[in-house]
């Protein structure tokens, strides 16, 4: 019998996602309430030295995309990085990130249903922000029940509008800092002058990265997409590279472009600070049009999240790691759909018990979550790296290995260790601890008696075989030398 992941990378060669959908699912996935209304908290954290910020959270997740698309082109599991991590170290950590990254990511995709319905309560005044997030979180998982070739078209459009949003906002701030609006003189330097450009020290852009990093979260969900590319080893690196430099060229051209409009210590979590700046320098139409914009941006990221959460449940589900009810056999993934659904429509609803703190608290929670499943990524790809060399067909990407890879978890470690420096973050990060900690406890409670709850024996979890996940593959003239033996 061939096996199942084997059928769906066959079956998906010609019919597939290609590299932009992969692309746009990408886009559509990380560009979000996180940088439209997020990062105003890392820009007052740093100043303007917040640029320099979203170069480093570029350059880190160029490292981890890179070592995951190897170990995605050399084996197109459905789950990625959770089950490669299972191959690696063991059945203990599959469970472990698996189940950190749904969290994580159910965390992250309820900040974002809280930070459109701030934006929604502008016009619908009378209704609560729990109320609103709850509609929110409810259409978002009906639409993921369509099925990934109708998602990804819905997201191309989506993903298009936001990202043409950033680019017109660019516009339209290089234009006022020019001068060419009648009536409005030329911003220039505007408030870059008299500001210093550490205001917070290096503390203050230890502090941003986990914003800057969270505005760059979800670019995973390539790897989840991975069974379903068309030609994967050509598909997913080309996806990458588009993938890197359209995030890091829009976002450094959009802080670029910001900082001569606004003072960075009068930014507020509130507001975003593309409205802040076009609202300050008498665009108030055009501040308007951004609200707008950055609630198709979020849905946008919902929808695409979903389905990242969707499939990360099914293959938790059939390693084992997830109770049998959520096994799903057809293409879409509809009982973890639901579930991931239910799960963010919970987590909303701490709007009602924290209703000031909840975005915070989201935020830095779920990114703890997946800083956690990043470094998780790297270490992986690291032994698989050193025991298997490049992949088959010779895709070995990451340059400057293993030195890159060293550098991009030392820069993990050190984000997750400064989250304190930011108020609000420190809950986050004890959060996270704790939730890893009762990953690991739940973990060890249940693998003694599995048959309990999940649907396939913990202890008993079989590893894949190595040549899928790197190893070389044997030649005919290996098989020629067996047959003999």
């Amino acid at each position: 019998m061939v096996p199942a992941h084997i059928m769906v990378m066959n079956t998906n060669s010609k019919h597939g996602l290609s590299a932009w959908q992969l692309t746009m699912l990408a886009l559509g996935t990380v560009v979000g309430g996180s940088f439209f209304l997020g990062s105003s908290i890392a820009i007052k954290s740093a100043g303007p030295a917040i640029f320099l910020a979203f170069i480093l959270g570029g350059a880190l997740v160029y490292f981890i995309l890179t070592a995951l698309s190897e170990m995605a082109v050399a084996d197109q599991r459905p789950g990625s990085f959770q089950a490669y991590s299972q191959e690696a170290f063991g059945p203990w950590l599959g469970f472990v990130v698996g189940w950190v990254y749904w969290t994580g990511l159910v965390l992250a995709m309820s900040s974002e249903a809280t930070a459109a319905s701030v934006f929604l309560q502008a016009w619908l005044p009378g209704v609560s922000l729990p109320a609103l997030a709850t509609g929110i979180v409810t259409g978002v998982t009906l639409l993921n029940l369509l099925g990934a070739r109708t998602l990804s078209h819905l997201e191309s459009s989506l993903a298009a509008i936001k990202l043409a949003a950033l680019a017109g906002f660019t516009g339209l701030a290089l234009a006022l800092i020019i001068g060419v609006f009648p009536g409005i003189a030329p911003v220039g330097l505007g408030v870059l002058p008299s500001e210093a450009f550490f205001p917070g020290g290096v503390g203050g852009i230890a502090g941003s990265m986990l914003i800057v990093l969270f505005s760059y979260a979800g670019f995973e969900v390539l790897g989840l997409a991975s069974s379903e590319a068309r030609e994967p080893h050509r598909t997913i690196p080309r996806a990458i590279t588009y993938t890197v430099i359209l995030l890091v060229g829009l976002y450094c051209s959009v802080i670029a472009a910001l900082l001569p409009l606004v003072p960075t210590a009068g930014l507020s979590q509130e507001v975003s600070p593309l409205v802040a700046a076009l609202s300050a320098r008498g665009l108030g139409w055009a501040a308007g049009s951004i609200n707008v914009i950055m609630i198709t941006a979020i849905i946008s990221t919902m929808l695409a999240a979903t389905f990242g959460l969707g499939r990360m449940v099914r293959s938790l589900a059939d390693s084992g790691h997830a109770p049998a009810v959520l096994i799903d056999k057809g293409d879409v993934p509809l009982r973890g759909i639901l579930f991931s659904g239910a799960a963010m429509l919970a987590s909303v609803s701490l709007g009602y018990l924290l209703p000031k703190q909840i975005y915070l608290f989201l935020v830095s929670s779920g990114g703890f979550s997946l800083l956690f499943v990043y470094v998780t990524i790297l270490i992986t790809h690291y032994q698989h790296r050193r025991k298997y060399g490049c992949p088959p067909r010779g895709h070995c990407q990451l340059a400057g290995f293993p030195f890159t890879s060293w550098f991009a978890m030392a820069g993990l470690v050190a984000v997750i260790a400064t989250m304190p420096l930011i108020p609000g973050q420190g809950s986050g990060l004890y959060v996270g601890l704790l939730l890893t900690g009762f990953y690991l406890m739940v973990y060890t409670i249940f693998k003694s008696h599995p048959r309990r709850l999940f649907s396939r024996s913990l202890a008993l979890a079989k590893p894949l075989p190595p040549n899928l996940l790197g190893a070389p593959e044997k030649t005919d003239k290996d098989c020629k030398e067996s047959k003999r033996k």
